[in-house]
């Protein structure tokens, strides 16, 4: 099975290149489902039809659904939900109030996120496409998975018991309702449903493609997205450069266009380059529906396979020597001072800009010391060495 995410600044068209994308891939002859992690669903708008919360065909193997985040809510947050409203109540906040409070903060591409994961699971499935929200969300929500795995392992357990060993204490003293093991349960279930959809993410078979139109300020937010996304291990195979003004029989106001949009294009040539760089060109119209979608995918792919599986071993990987290992963490558009590296117990905290990431060492490296990191052509790398012990001397006779 192939997933493909789809992402890039808001308003550059990245629903429309997905769509297409999904409509190419069913016309292939394969199964394919489109869905969206944005809250502000477009799909049913370029497919010109009525989606349902179900998948629902709107051509031969072509299926497109938009997450129904209420439901899915309700499935996933029912028991946690309960026992914050029940903390709320004792605080005496008015219940309107503390239903809206209980509802976390980009749930619903959350939820999206477990619905892919459903779909996956199932098997009905060739290609999946998710039309991912804007930049910023989706690096957030791609990045929820393993912070919120860091915590499961380190602090969940501990403070499950402390909370089992003093409850009874704990309600008669402070007067707020202890979580019971149904609300641990819950979260515990929430943890393990994500960290499933983080293996299936960055596995060989899915990858993202960027999104951009040939602007300055669209071309360095893509190039941040390659970087934050590699840092946490998901494999990007592709751009696409949408909305290019054709050269041919362009007045002079379309000239000026064509020479700035070209000086961007260069730039995108370099920034990703080892990519394949996809050009849409810029439509005296609006492609919407199937047969419009198809023929801008067609357009865009100029004959490559959209579907091919993303080459290489992905951003990260570890390579055994002869005195240790090495770390390699694929960091594009990076310098060495832009890295903040620091070892705790069995993590390594690689930090870039706003963003970090805990790395759990495997055992095999948790063993051995850091020797060195340094950042070489678009790569961390980070040695690691045996940990040598002094023979203690031999005792005199």
């Amino acid at each position: 099975m192939r997933i493909l995410l789809f992402t890039g600044k808001g308003g550059v068209g990245k629903s429309t290149v997905a769509a297409g994308t999904a409509a190419l891939a069913a016309a292939d002859g394969q199964r394919t489902l489109v869905l969206s992690t944005d809250a502000a669903h477009s799909l049913a708008d370029a497919y010109g039809v009525a989606v349902g919360a179900e998948p629902t065909e709107v051509a031969e193997r072509l299926f497109v659904q938009q997450v129904d985040a209420q439901l899915r809510f309700q499935q996933s947050w029912a028991e946690i939900q309960g026992y914050l409203l029940s903390v709320l109540d004792v605080a005496g906040v008015d219940p309107v109030a503390a239903e809206e409070l209980t509802v976390i903060p980009g749930a619903e591409e959350v939820l999206a996120l477990l619905e892919l994961r459903l779909h996956a699971l199932s098997g009905a499935w060739d290609v999946i496409v998710v039309d991912c929200a804007p930049t910023a969300e989706t690096l957030r929500l791609l990045a929820l998975p393993e912070a919120l795995g860091w915590y499961m392992h380190r602090v969940f357990p501990a403070e499950r018991r402390i909370v089992k060993a003093l409850r009874p204490v704990l309600n008669r003293t402070v007067g707020v309702p202890m979580p019971g093991d149904s609300v641990f349960d819950a979260v515990e279930r929430l943890h393990g449903e994500l960290d499933e959809v983080h293996r299936l993410l960055a596995g060989p078979g899915s990858s993202v493609r960027l999104v951009l139109t040939p602007e300055t300020i669209v071309l360095a937010e893509a190039r941040r997205s390659y970087t934050t996304l590699s840092l946490f291990g998901y494999r990007v195979d592709g751009v696409v450069a949408n909305r290019v003004f054709p050269a041919e029989g362009a007045d002079d106001w379309r000239a000026g266009w064509v020479l700035a949009q070209d000086e961007v294009l260069a730039q995108v040539d370099q920034s990703f380059d080892g990519l394949p760089v996809w050009r849409s060109v810029y439509r005296p119209r609006e492609p919407v529906g199937v047969a419009a979608l198809s023929d801008l995918a067609r357009e865009v792919y100029d004959g490559s396979d959209p579907l091919a599986p993303p080459a290489g071993d992905g951003p990260f990987r570890v390579r055994r020597t002869s005195s240790g290992a090495v770390l390699h963490l694929a960091l594009p558009h990076v310098t060495r001072a832009d890295v903040d590296l620091a070892r705790n117990g069995d993590d390594l905290v690689v930090t870039v800009g706003s963003y970090r990431r805990v790395l759990s060492l495997p055992a095999g490296l948790a063993r051995l010391r850091v020797s060195g990191a340094r950042v070489e052509a678009g790569e961390l790398q980070v040695r690691f060495r045996e940990v040598t012990v002094a023979a203690p001397e031999k005792e005199r006779a």
